[in-house]
């Protein structure tokens, strides 16, 4: 039944269904409702006016704005309520109030710990003006003494996740989008179980809607049982669910401070092709041992605390180890909310994709990019920057892949090269720049990533594991379909207009 119902207030089926009203309206405003149509027509006409009046004056990338607007002018009976219902930032007060409280209640060393890099030693890092810019507009400290391990595929991680979850002797953090049940999150869930009876502090976040087609409504009850902490982020509410916008889209482990995992993969078996959904799914991971796991740390329990407000500070789990001969670049764990106005997920892409010398290589899933890096692209490979892209070959959102494929001539034509992953589905989200930088996490290259989602990643200066995945994005490269302007014409020639539309609303998605 939960399925169903949400399957029934889907997005799209909101849409569709004001559509059809919108008609109905019309219609029966001509035919039926003589005396009382110019009242229903006109009240709801005078909310449109209303939400384009607040768009204008909202701060927010104007894109966003006249992509709203659009829809509302060609749907002005109803437009006003296909924003209502999920164009507007909708977070639940007690969240809200919550994350506020974790804000105030935070104290330097909470956030920082004493193991952060100084600004003498940022300067010798690549792109210290990136890390500088990350550090005080996202509370995103620089760490060093820290091994990096990158992992290509996610059947990859599984082994080592599994073993580091053996070895815990203080606490668990996991946080994921989507956990579904299957070899994945079985053989981790009996790890935790197993954990959780020997009194290690086990606690798990998974978002309600990301889970939805895949635990039960009270997942979280059931593993609360076991001993094992759990909440489900924003939980589902059917026929409001369009307007939760602001999901926990996040991927992270922690075992004891001391050891953390971030990428694009879930706890789920297409993540590790034990199952195959879309082809062979391509995702990617990182490890870190030593000093940068705090930054995890810090993130998962700020999460924590927006939800269930636990504890006011968070120094009982500081780790007293040290790390020194685990010396491997510099990392800086960032994470993304939909509550700050600087849009930060987005701001290190232009960054990187500026700031790139030599190459500039981009694994991602969904390509719905905004003006501002379209331009930064085309400008990046104008200069002669080596630019590449690599999307799916086989999509896992026909719709969402046909807006990817809609910028493929603009960035054609402007020299970017660009990639079909033959296999089947590239959830990778990796940009990587002149052997020296990388970025691997959870952000897409779409607004829903950076405007509406929580998310997370790692920045990743002068490590070995750089190379690594170069090595990786050059491989893909091998097995990849290379897009040019005759592919264009031949499988994307017949619907420019449709192209057109889905370009111009893409800022909505």
């Amino acid at each position: 039944m939960k399925k169903i119902l949400n399957k029934v207030f889907s997005r799209m089926v909101i849409t569709c269904l004001l559509v059809a009203l919108q008609l109905f309206v019309l219609f029966a405003g001509i035919w039926q409702l003589h005396s009382y149509y110019i009242y229903i027509s006109g009240g709801l006409a005078i909310l449109s006016f209303l939400v384009v009046a607040y768009l204008i004056t909202k701060d927010t990338n104007p894109a966003i704005k006249l992509a709203w607007i659009v829809p509302i002018l060609m749907f002005p009976v109803l437009g006003g309520l296909m924003y209502i219902f999920y164009g507007h930032v909708f977070v639940p007060v007690k969240l809200r109030k919550n994350i506020l409280r974790v804000k105030e209640q935070e104290v330097y060393e909470d956030v920082y710990g004493n193991r952060i890099c100084s600004t003498e030693q940022l300067q010798d890092i690549p792109s210290p003006g990136l890390a500088y810019y990350v550090e005080k507009s996202g509370e995103a400290p620089v760490y060093g003494n820290t091994a990096v391990k990158y992992y290509a595929m996610g059947e990859e991680v599984l082994p080592d996740l599994l073993e580091d979850l053996k070895q815990a002797k203080h606490y668990i953090f996991m946080e994921y989008f989507i956990i579904n049940q299957g070899k994945m999150w079985d053989s981790i869930l009996e790890i935790l179980k197993e954990k959780a009876a020997q009194g290690i502090d086990v606690r798990v976040m998974y978002d309600d809607i990301g889970s939805v087609f895949y635990v039960k409504k009270y997942y979280w009850k059931e593993l609360e049982s076991c001993g094992i902490k759990c909440i489900a982020f924003n939980q589902v509410v059917p026929f409001f669910a369009t307007i939760f916008n602001n999901r926990d889209h996040r991927k992270i482990t922690v075992v004891d401070g001391c050891i953390a995992y971030t990428g694009g993969f879930n706890l789920a078996d297409e993540y590790i092709n034990q199952v195959q959904l879309y082809g062979t799914w391509k995702d990617s991971g990182v490890r870190f041992e030593g000093d940068a796991a705090w930054g995890f740390t810090v993130m998962f329990l700020q999460m924590w605390n927006s939800s269930r407000f636990t504890e006011a500070s968070y120094q009982k789990y500081a780790v007293k180890e040290q790390f020194q001969e685990l010396q491997d670049g510099y990392i800086q764990p960032y994470r993304t909310s939909p509550l700050s106005k600087e849009v930060l997920g987005e701001n290190i892409y232009l960054q990187m994709i500026f700031g790139a010398k030599k190459y500039i290589y981009i694994f991602t899933p969904y390509l719905i990019i905004n003006n501002e890096l379209m331009t930064a692209m085309k400008l990046a490979a104008k200069r002669g920057v080596d630019i590449r892209l690599v999307t799916p070959g086989i999509p896992d959102k026909k719709m969402i892949f046909r807006m990817t494929q809609s910028s493929y001539k603009e960035l054609l034509k402007s020299g970017v090269r660009i990639y079909q992953y033959t296999p089947g589905f590239i959830h990778s989200k990796c940009v990587l720049t002149d052997d020296c930088l990388a970025s691997v996490g959870s952000v897409n290259m779409d607004n829903r990533s950076f405007y509406h989602h929580f998310e997370c990643g790692a920045l990743i200066y002068d490590s070995k594991a750089v190379m690594d995945i170069k090595r990786d994005m050059l491989n893909t490269f091998e097995v990849s379909e290379e897009i040019t302007l005759q592919w264009c014409g031949e499988h994307l020639a017949r619907l420019n207009l449709i192209d057109a539309v889905l370009r111009l609303l893409s800022p909505l998605l």
